[in-house]
């Protein structure tokens, strides 16, 4: 991208691209410039400060000289918006932080940094009662946290182009004849930056050690950030965690660093994804607390349990509402031949190999019976029949108590004091020690459900790219032209459906166990507690659909988030809801976006003149270094 010589507020359109540069405050490039770095400087020291003079703040922030709790997230913003800034201000040995020269990545992580200063500083003038109860340090801290941000939003920043002159916003309503509210809305539209299409140098012309060195150094800050954020204690402290996570991930991918991660990984996939295996591996051992260890093992059940989803919605494009009800179907049916006294088979204990079949095999029979007589519907008549299902199983299973229908399920008391798994001896539900580990009762079914995971995600892209996957595909994009050019759609929705729940029973026979019992109250379509039938199409839609690491990330979001955060233990539908919306305005195709999907939901942008294509970011290593 060609250099502007002075950051004024007259913006400079880029032809090739579409989008033009620009910066929100006009002051000449030097002074953008020491303003950036004068502010990262001075929020790195005020964090060896102290900014309150009591502990009663989570996280003892009086101490000088050692930064902690919440000093520490303002510390790591403030470090990484330094040196990305030097990466975009051309520094020599730089240029590497900031692969795409772009001054979006400053301006994103300054807002990071921000973002969790300004939270901290709020946060103690209102639980201690006041701004009197900062310290000198806090103020130095808002103020240096401010002339950072300030300093990048004087940097050419790329932008939007201008909105043409005679354009109408037919979505305004009634609202358009307002002046000021056209000419906010306008504002609004042109602020949006623009970094998508931004050209970045081929990291897979470097060595190929060094390409496998850079993933297993990425993977192992991966696990250490996520053990880090389990570890706070305090409900603020996370929050901040959240900000700087959050929005500095989106500043370097403005950077181009995310993107050139990618296209390692690309290059390198097994060798990715078995280090991706050994980091989730390590988990237990790194964080070593059978909480976080039972909060593993539920995040891994219903990612797989969304995986089997994903391939119904996903993949076929069917929208079911009562998916639950497979997972329901497979604990059960594990349950009842797992050897628990409350089983009407209660002399019959199965080894775990033939329950997981048996959970398998019995969410496959009801897959295809209620798939058998509904598939042929579409849309919401499809979504409808699906929600009855899964009511009618929660009731059903209610019912099977010996007064209301036969005994089978124990009706509300479910089928409890389910043995754990041994499984070539190895007890799951007793502790083991291996080395100066002590794997628990939680670790080691995390372990076990990481195999399964595995099992599923294996499955999941062999089905995906087979030629029954390329049916499936063809039917969610128009079922009608598929049918056309000889495709069975009803037989091919079937086995979708059918897989789909067999691998959320297999899901469910791990579930039976960890949790020691099975009651039918989980099963239901909306509930604070999940799984639930509404959790799972959340975690589709919030991951990707259509991806495999999306479900996995979207379950992980939505059991981890509410789990730290105690203030939203009340509201937690309303934040699902609130986070759906967002993410269908903002990102539909999700956090991890499907490549198809995402063609299809930014085909204007894709398609625009002197566009390249959507993912075309790689360039000649002399181009980009000039």
């Amino acid at each position: 991208m060609t250099d502007i010589p002075l950051a004024t507020a007259e913006a400079v359109l880029a032809p090739d691209t579409g989008r033009r540069t620009a910066p929100f405050i006009p002051l000449p490039r030097n002074a953008a410039r020491a303003a950036t770095l004068a502010g990262a400087v001075v929020t790195i020291a005020s964090t060896f400060m102290s900014w309150t003079y009591t502990t009663d703040f989570p996280g003892d922030l009086t101490v000088s000289g050692y930064p902690g709790g919440l000093q520490v997230m303002t510390l790591i913003g403030a470090i990484i918006t330094g040196v990305v800034a030097l990466g975009a201000f051309r520094l020599k040995g730089a240029g590497w932080l900031n692969p795409s020269r772009s001054n979006n990545s400053v301006l994103l992580l300054a807002l990071a940094t921000l973002g969790t200063t300004w939270y901290t500083v709020i946060d103690i003038a209102a639980k201690l009662g006041g701004i009197a109860n900062l310290d000198p340090g806090g103020f130095v801290a808002a103020v240096g946290s401010l002339l950072l941000f300030a300093g990048a939003l004087a940097l050419p920043i790329d932008r939007r182009p201008q909105e043409p002159a005679d354009a109408e916003y037919y979505e305004l309503g009634r609202f358009e004849k307002s002046a000021l509210v056209v000419r906010s809305y306008v504002w609004l539209r042109e602020a949006r930056l623009h970094h998508s299409d931004m050209r970045v140098s081929d990291a897979r012309k470097l060595n190929p050690w060094l390409q496998r060195l850079v993933i297993v150094v990425v993977y192992a800050l991966g696990l250490k950030v996520l053990t880090f954020g389990l570890a706070t204690d305090y409900s603020d402290i996370f929050l901040g965690y959240l900000i700087v996570v959050a929005v500095g991930l989106w500043g370097l991918g403005a950077g181009g660093l995310l993107r050139q991660f990618q296209q390692l990984t690309h290059r390198n996939k097994r060798f990715a994804a078995t280090v991706g295996i050994i980091a989730a591996a390590a988990y237990p051992f790194a964080q070593n607390n059978e909480h976080w260890a039972n909060l593993g093992v539920s995040v891994l059940i219903v990612g797989t349990v969304a995986l089997g989803l994903n391939i119904v919605v996903g993949l076929t494009g069917l929208l079911d509402l009562g998916y639950v009800a497979f997972l329901g179907v497979g604990a059960y049916a594990a349950a009842l031949v797992s050897g628990s006294q409350f089983s009407i088979w209660s002399g019959v204990q199965f080894p775990f190999w033939a329950a997981a079949i048996a959970g398998m095999a019995a969410a496959c029979i009801f897959g295809v019976l209620i798939g058998a007589p509904t598939l042929r519907l579409r849309g919401d008549y499809l979504a409808i029949v699906t929600l009855g299902f899964g009511e009618i199983f929660r009731i059903v299973v209610r019912n099977l108590d010996g007064v209301s229908g036969p005994k089978v399920t124990n009706g509300p008391n479910g089928i409890a004091q389910i043995p754990d798994l041994s499984i070539f001896g190895y007890n799951l539900g007793a502790n083991h020690d291996i080395g100066s580990f002590t794997l628990g009762r939680f670790a080691n079914y995390y372990l076990l459900m990481l195999v399964i995971t595995m099992i599923v995600v294996l499955v999941f892209t062999r089905a995906a790219d087979s030629r029954i996957g390329r049916s499936w595909i063809a039917i969610r994009e128009d079922e009608t032209a598929a049918t056309a050019m000889g495709i069975n759609g009803f037989r091919v929705k079937l086995v979708a459906f059918a897989l789909g729940a067999s691998l959320a029973g297999l899901a469910g026979t791990v579930f039976a166990h960890v949790t020691n019992s099975v009651v039918p109250d989980p099963y239901q379509f909306s509930g604070p507690v999940p799984p639930n039938s509404a959790f799972l199409l959340a975690a589709v839609v919030l991951g990707g659909m259509g991806t495999v690491s999306g479900p996995i990330v979207g379950a992980a979001l939505l059991y981890v988030i509410p789990e730290k955060l105690d203030f939203l233990s009340k509201y937690e539908l309303f934040a699902f809801g609130l986070a759906l919306i967002l993410i269908m305005r903002f990102r539909p195709e999700g956090i991890i976006p499907n490549r198809r999907r995402q063609l299809e939901f930014h085909e204007d942008e894709t398609t625009a003149p002197g566009k390249r294509p959507l993912g075309d970011d790689t360039v000649p290593a002399a181009a980009a270094g000039a």
